[in-house]
């Protein structure tokens, strides 16, 4: 016998309804699940597919995974201009390459680590006549490592990025500034507004450095069954007009950045990230544009670890690249380009990749884990 069916009318679904649930990286905690609405999933598609001026006849490879929000994204911008998205699990850097020759790709986007292995290979002449642009996410995009994909692609153009999963995507620098400013990740994104304030929610003078926020429809829900961390996260917007009687809330990023005059901004660090050592505060990614700089190293990750003299002690993990690369040369060229206390005391060379977490990212946790006996006799 069939059961009773509910006579009641199945709820309709809505643009602020729970559409999705992403995790974080989890590279500075435990990952966190971010609920994204429909409205969040669509606001998000259609402003990146403007900037990019994604097409109909655009063919966007897709290469990292769909539980990463940069990942995902390269699918909801095909789908929302009426592009193709092409679906690859790729084992080695050099079969992306292939790929975006074989398959017309005009659209790659990857993370740092990704794009500096990319950069070390060779670019066929017909990848590079394909490619109308590439996107970078998830980190700093090495100064040199953007010099040589321009080099190798001439005609593609280069799109620098900063976003967080809580709100998707926040910022973008325009190709035509990279440069007047290669070290900025640009303006907000089409229907968000970024900020940077100090910790009482008051607005930083140019040059001063300030938390990002990020105001908008992109703005996520909170986090999964986490009210607690979704109340240190999501806050009241700075500067509400004190008519409104329902409070707007806002991503309070976690991330430290500046602008210029202009009104373009530059990352500084995460404020977990940030290496506090001899009553500084020292940003990893200084470190690490030095020491890429030094054009010795493939892969490099800063951080502090523990020292009760210094509180922490800089230290940094290396991919060499090439032979001879040692760590005197390295830490002599440190000298030459970082202020006495930004020098690492320790550059460890690894022969082999630095660890991952599964979105691609280096994983600064594990990394941080296997460097914290660098100095077991100053423990305390």
């Amino acid at each position: 016998m069939l059961a009773v069916s509910d006579s009641r009318r199945p709820a309709r679904a809505i643009d602020v309804d729970m559409a999705a649930i992403l995790y974080t990286s989890g590279s500075t905690g435990k990952p966190k699940g971010v609920i994204l609405s429909h409205r969040n999933m669509l606001s998000g598609a259609f402003s990146v597919a403007d900037y990019l001026d994604n097409r109909p006849e655009d063919r966007i490879l897709a290469v990292l995974p769909f539980s990463f929000d940069y990942g995902l994204s390269q699918l909801t911008t095909a789908f929302v201009a009426g592009a193709r998205a092409v679906l690859m699990d790729y084992l080695l850097p050099r079969d992306v390459i292939a790929t975006v020759a074989r398959e017309g790709i005009t659209g790659l986007a990857a993370v740092p680590p990704m794009w500096v292995q990319l950069a070390q290979l060779d670019w066929p002449a017909a990848a590079a006549d394909s490619l109308r642009y590439l996107t970078n996410s998830g980190g700093a995009m090495p100064r040199a490592t953007l010099a040589a994909l321009r080099r190798a692609l001439p005609h593609t153009a280069p799109f620098l990025m900063y976003g967080l999963t809580e709100a998707f995507r926040s910022t973008y620098l325009y190709p035509d500034q990279i440069d007047r400013r290669p070290d900025s990740i640009g303006k907000a994104i089409p229907n968000a507004e970024i900020l940077v304030v100090r910790e009482d929610g008051t607005p930083c003078a140019p040059g001063e450095p300030g938390e990002l926020v990020h105001r908008g429809s992109l703005v996520a829900q909170g986090y999964w069954n986490d009210p607690a961390k979704t109340a240190e996260r999501f806050r009241p917007a700075p500067g509400q007009n004190p008519g409104l009687p329902l409070t707007e809330l806002a991503v309070w990023s976690g991330d430290t950045v500046r602008a210029d005059e202009e009104g373009f901004l530059y990352f500084i660090g995460r404020k977990d990230d940030m290496i506090k050592t001899s009553g500084y505060r020292v940003s990893p990614t200084e470190i690490e544009e030095v020491l890429y700089g030094s054009g010795r190293v493939a892969e490099a990750a800063a951080l502090g670890v523990p020292h009760p003299a210094l509180g922490q002690a800089v230290v940094a993990a290396v991919k060499p690249l090439g032979e001879g690369c040692g760590e005197s040369e390295l830490i002599n060229h440190c000298k030459q380009h970082l202020p006495n206390f930004m020098v690492p005391l320790q550059i460890v060379i690894r022969p082999g990749d630095l660890p991952r977490n599964p979105n691609g990212k280096i994983d600064r946790k594990a990394l941080a884990g296997a460097l914290r006996d660098l100095f077991p006799e100053n423990a305390a």
